[in-house]
Formats: C-alpha cells, sequence, structure tokens
C-alpha cells in the first residue's frame, strides 16, 4: 500500500510539474512583493516549526493573514 502511494504521489507531482511549465511558458513573469515573500517565509517556517503545534499554526497563521493583507492591497492598486 505505501509502494502505490509513493507511485500515485510520484505521478500527480510530475502532472502538476508539467501543467506548470505549460502555464508559466505563455506568461510573462510577475514578481513577487515584499509582503507575499514574507508571508511566505511565515508559512514555511510555520511548516518547518510545526513539531510544537502552537507555534506552527501561529506562525501559518500569521502567513495566510499576511497573503489575504497583500491580496487586498493588489486588488485596490
Amino acid at each position: 500500500m505505501i509502494n502505490s502511494q509513493i507511485y500515485i504521489s510520484i505521478v500527480v507531482l510530475l502532472i502538476i510539474g508539467v501543467l506548470v511549465f505549460l502555464v508559466k511558458k505563455n506568461k510573462k513573469q510577475k514578481s513577487l512583493t515584499p509582503l507575499a515573500g514574507i508571508a511566505f517565509a511565515f508559512i514555511i517556517a510555520g511548516i518547518i516549526f510545526g513539531d510544537s503545534r502552537l507555534v506552527g499554526y501561529s506562525l501559518i497563521g500569521a502567513g495566510v493573514l499576511l497573503a489575504v493583507v497583500d491580496i487586498i492591497v493588489k486588488l485596490k492598486k
């Protein structure tokens, strides 16, 4: 059962990679805003420090909140 899950996850990741490559090929690249970069860093830190649930969930929540703020700021421009 574990081997089949590994194969399925590899296939899914390959499909996602191909789709991302095809979509990126046709669009011009947009730069990451500083607020979005900070939000991404908070989310990654939350995943890394996920052993302590309070710290992990707090960092992920802060990252999501910053991402939402970034989206709102972009929509107002």
